[in-house]
């Protein structure tokens, strides 16, 4: 018997006054502290849902690693109590938090301050996860970068830029597999040799595997690059599939025209037929946690558990059962 968490990224659409951090601009002194008064509210909304993963947003400490605005540096030593309490009861909770910083923060650039940048904000990241007294399983997640120059040369980059980090940074940081550049073999390969684990992205493998390997084993592959004692994580998102329509004026006329989707882009909702298929066809030995990546957030968990519900999937204390760990329940 294998056990699930899912989880869901950053903003609660499932109910309302939730938002995820303090959003105002440096000019009206946002803080952690108002972040975390956040963050407390979120996790009661998680515990009455019996959600248990959840990825914070990345700007919980606003401007804490920006390098002009040393006036917000100290947020995480400032805070040192409230981030114990609320890292507290997200644990009382059996809620794993994690983040994933974006596009900008890019550890193996060619730029050198893009390269500064990006260790500054995985420093603060893992400091905020230290500061909340998450175990190990509470992770950075980081995409390989750019890939300027050829796989090779990008892949030592950011060998060069994951040994500038703390021991502390480098003990949370995971990589993902991307859509365009570097799939699940150049992960594995970054693994190997950084030591670090491998967040699979079930999409971006369907984007981009330039090696061909099959689903059911690059789990696998990225399952076995997780320490014993700590559950892996993955990343399921369903493709957007509707057709839009493009209208544009030319003088009195207006001309329609059909935009077809990215296979990239992350639809509203989970397919709950594809995720089945998935689960079933996966049969690993181990268990691991799935954050699923969908539009409509929380709302998409909520509605891709009352599907499964109607196959006989259960979940109790968060955790997903398969429909024959249900009935053994019962």
């Amino acid at each position: 018997m294998t056990r699930h968490r899912l989880g869901f990224a950053v903003k609660v659409l499932g109910e309302a006054g939730l938002p995820s951090h303090d959003t105002r601009r440096w000019q009206s002194g946002p803080h952690l502290r108002v972040s975390l008064e956040r963050l407390r509210a979120i996790l009661r909304y998680l515990e009455r849902a019996d959600v248990r993963m959840y990825r914070m947003a990345t700007a919980l400490a606003p401007y804490a690693s920006h390098p002009e605005l040393t006036q917000f540096h100290g947020q995480i030593a400032e805070c040192e109590a409230e981030l114990a309490e609320v890292g507290a009861r997200a644990r009382a909770a059996g809620v794993r938090l994690s983040t994933h910083p974006g596009q900008y923060t890019v550890l193996n650039s060619e730029s050198p301050e893009v390269r500064d940048a990006a260790v500054a904000e995985l420093e603060v990241q893992a400091a905020l996860l230290d500061g909340l007294g998450m175990p190990p399983e509470g992770v950075v997640v980081l995409h390989i970068g750019g890939a300027a120059g050829g796989t090779a040369a990008a892949l030592d980059r950011f060998a060069a830029g994951f040994e500038r980090l703390s021991e502390r940074a480098r003990a949370r940081l995971v990589v993902e597999n991307d859509d365009r550049s570097f799939g699940l073999g150049d992960a594995l390969r970054v693994a190997e040799r950084c030591g670090v684990p491998v967040v699979w992205d079930a999409l971006h493998h369907r984007c981009h595997d330039p090696e061909g390997i099959p689903d059911a084993e690059a789990l696998r592959l990225a399952l076995e690059t997780w320490p014993h004692g700590v559950v892996p994580k993955i990343h399921f998102s369903s493709p957007r599939l509707d057709v839009t329509e493009r209208k544009q004026r030319r003088g009195r006329r207006v001309e329609r025209s059909w935009v077809l989707p990215e296979l990239r882009a992350h639809a509203d909702l989970i397919d709950p037929v594809a995720f089945e298929a998935f689960l079933r066809e996966a049969s690993p030995e181990r268990d691991f946690d799935i954050m699923l990546e969908a539009k409509a957030k929380d709302l998409a968990l909520l509605r891709l558990r009352e599907q499964l519900g109607r196959r006989g999937y259960a979940v109790q204390d968060g955790f997903l059962r398969t429909p024959r760990d249900a009935g053994n329940a019962a």
